[in-house]
Parts: structure tokens; C-alpha cells; sequence
């Protein structure tokens, strides 16, 4: 069956159709034109006037890279959803099927790059090289995230929604207001993270504003995954969230959030532009959430189990792993060794995570405030004693 032709509103009360409005989401890798993908759902490297040039140096060993970070990706990430379940953690936020998303992304960021997530991006973290247990204390209750983000150009997770979009926005406006933008080897960019739901926040638009009026150096990476908790994307918006873009005055493009290479060619683009003083660029990243929203989500009861077979057939690791087997030789035994490692990763964050402390009735001085005020000091003071007062403290 022809899709419909796009729905041009000729009266300002008017509607599209759910037809209209599905063909405008869903023309993505079944043949829609403005999909970017340099890696099918089969494995096949394919090629794209516009950003194949950005991958051409991933060759073997590159994609080899690429694969041994999503698969210890998607380990840490179902050993953190195991460890919930058996009461570990307090909750656990899953990226499984967002891999090439976060690890194309990620990987294409230099070192002087500054990133904001929000609170999925385990796979962005691992690439700025934060240790994945860096990250349960968020989800254990016991801090809010335990690395230097100045350190790691990686900052804090955000939990809520679409905040870290101002933050970013800032950010990037400060690069730009210190002459770190321009063609010089030290030029920086910012990139913030969020889901398809933080479209429909309001943080988001006005970072979006706020980018376009100061040309502000910063790409907004939004992986939609479809779902914003329980609700679809076409109950959100009437267009491709790429096209928004166009109503702020920089471009956007719409990338294979599955395919690695893809996300990879898109971003680092998109980094160059914002670095060299070309503004703000929107990228979509059109993936698909395999799993639940958290921990606390149970998708079952709003979408339908055939949905998710169709997009197991699109999974983000085995297309790479059938394209180093096709198109490289690569052997069983690499594929052995990357297996071996996720288990021992997995294994370390078990019991890293099983053995944490509960911090201490301090904490909630000591890691706030770089210098207490007298009143401060006194309240801590007050509340120790008071702490120290029950029997067993």
C-alpha cells in the first residue's frame, strides 16, 4: 500500500490523519530518503554522498572497537537491570537497543567536547570513560553520580526531563563567549542528550531558542526510541522530530540511531560544525527502546509484543557483528574473547555494586556545600549528635 502524500493544513482547525501522521514518522529505513545509514539491518556497508566521508577511516579494527563497546555496554546495562530485580538497586534505567545511538555519539566526541546527559547514556559514559560502577551510586541512592565532570567533560546525570538542554545551551554559550570556537586545533562543542518525550518539554525549546539566537556551539542529540514512557510518539508530534529544527533556523538531520557507523558519521559532522562557529544542528536518532522505560515501567501494557520482534530484526550489534564475520574474516575467536570480558565486566560491577557502604549521616553536608556557613556548620553539628543519639547509629 503507497503512503500518503505529505498533509499540507489548509485550515488552521483542521488535523491529519492517523495515516498521515504515521507515514511522516515511519518513513525511516524502509526506503525514506532522509534517513542517513551507512550500515544495513544486514550488515551490508552502504554508502552516503553527504556523510559517508566522515567513516571512511573505520575500517576492521575500528568496527572491531565499536562492537566490544556495545556489547560491554549492553552486559553492565542487563546485569544493572538483574541487580534491581534482586533488590541492589533502587531502580535501573535501560538503554538496551540504544547502543549504536550512544556509542556512535559518543565516539565521535574529541577529548575538549563537552557532553550532558540525561539519565540513559551508560554507552555515552563508558566513552568519556567513566567506570560503570561510577554510575550506581545514582541508582543505589547512596550519591549523585561519583566522577568529576569537568574531569571527564561528561557531566552529571539529569533526572529531570529536558533540563539538561539548558544546561548544555549555557554551556555552549560560554564556549563561544571564551573564543573557543573557530578553526584552531583547540576548538570545543557541547552535546546534550535527551529521549523523544523531553521534546515535549518546554527546557528543550527554550534551549533550542536560546542556541539558535547565539549560534551557541551545540549539538542536541535526541534518540528517539519511540515511547515516552507509556505514550507513542505520534500522540507528540505531527512531524519527524528532525524537521523541528527548520522552525528555529538550524539544520537537522535524521540518522539510523541502530547503525553505529551512521550515528558516528552524523555526529562528528555535527561536532565540526558547532566547533568551527556554524551553530546549533538538531540530530534524531531513530531507534527503538527494547526494553522497559525503568525498572518501574512495564511495556507490555501499552504496546504490542510484534512491534518489538520487528525491531529485534534491526538490532545494533549483530548488524556489526555480521558485517566483521561478511566483509573482514573476523573469526569466532574475537567474538569469544569480547564475550569473555563483558562476563568479567559484569562480574565487577556485581560485586562492586553488592559491597558499596551506605554513606555516612555527613554526606548530605560534605558533598553539597564547598565551604559550610557558620549556620550550616551548626545544623551538621545538631544533626550528628541527634544521629549519634539512637541506639546501634
Amino acid at each position: 500500500m503507497s503512503r500518503p502524500q505529505s498533509w499540507v493544513p489548509t485550515d488552521p482547525r483542521s488535523a491529519p490523519t492517523r495515516e498521515h501522521v504515521l507515514s511522516g514518522l515511519h518513513g525511516t529505513d524502509e526506503g525514506g530518503a532522509e534517513l542517513v545509514q551507512l550500515l544495513t539491518p544486514e550488515g551490508q556497508r552502504v554508502s552516503d554522498d553527504r556523510f559517508g566521508s566522515w567513516a571512511d577511516d573505520v575500517g576492521a579494527e575500528e568496527l572491531k572497537g565499536y562492537y566490544r563497546d556495545m556489547v560491554l555496554v549492553r552486559r553492565v546495562d542487563r546485569e544493572g537491570n538483574a541487580l534491581q530485580r534482586q533488590g541492589q538497586l533502587g531502580i535501573w534505567v535501560p538503554l538496551l537497543g540504544q547502543e549504536a545511538a550512544q556509542v556512535g555519539a559518543g565516539r565521535a566526541a574529541t577529548p575538549r567536547d563537552m557532553i550532558f546527559p540525561s539519565y540513559r547514556e551508560h554507552g555515552v559514559a563508558w566513552c568519556r570513560g567513566i567506570d560503570p560502577t561510577d554510575l550506581l551510586g545514582i541508582f543505589r541512592g547512596t550519591d549523585h553520580g561519583s566522577w568529576d565532570p569537568i574531569e571527564a567533560r561528561f557531566h552529571l546525570y539529569t533526572i529531570v526531563i529536558g533540563n539538561q538542554c539548558l544546561n548544555a545551551t549555557g554551556y555552549a554559550m560560554g564556549q563561544k563567549f571564551e573564543g573557543k570556537v573557530g578553526d584552531g586545533p583547540d576548538a570545543e562543542a557541547t552535546m546534550c542528550f535527551f529521549g523523544d518525550g523531553a521534546t515535549s518539554q518546554g527546557d528543550v525549546h527554550e534551549g533550542f531558542v536560546w542556541a539558535a539566537a547565539y549560534d551557541a556551539p551545540v549539538v542536541f542529540y535526541c534518540q528517539n526510541n519511540q515511547w515516552a514512557i507509556s505514550v507513542p510518539l505520534e500522540r507528540q508530534t505531527r512531524v519527524p522530530l528532525f524537521q523541528r529544527a527548520r522552525g528555529y533556523g538550524f539544520p537537522g538531520v535524521r540518522v539510523d540511531g541502530n547503525d553505529v557507523l551512521a550515528c558516528l558519521a552524523v555526529t562528528r559532522w555535527a561536532l565540526e560544525e558547532c566547533r568551527t562557529g556554524n551553530g546549533p544542528v538538531l540530530i534524531e536518532a531513530f531507534t527503538y527502546r527494547m526494553d522497559a522505560h525503568t525498572t518501574s515501567d512495564d511495556p507490555s501494557r501499552y504496546r504490542l509484543a510484534d512491534e518489538l520482534e520487528l525491531w529485534k530484526l534491526k538490532d545494533p550489534i549483530e548488524r556489526v557483528r555480521v558485517n566483521l564475520v561478511r566483509e573482514h574474516g573476523v573469526g569466532q575467536d574475537f567474538f569469544d574473547e569480547v564475550q569473555a570480558k563483558s562476563d568479567e565486566l559484569a562480574a565487577r560491577f556485581r560485586a562492586f555494586c553488592v559491597a558499596m557502604p551506605d554513606p555516612g549521616p555527613d554526606r548530605m553536608f560534605s558533598e553539597v556545600y564547598a565551604e559550610l556557613s557558620p549556620q550550616l556548620a551548626a545544623e551538621k553539628s545538631a544533626y550528628l549528635e541527634y544521629h549519634a543519639s539512637f541506639e546501634g547509629a
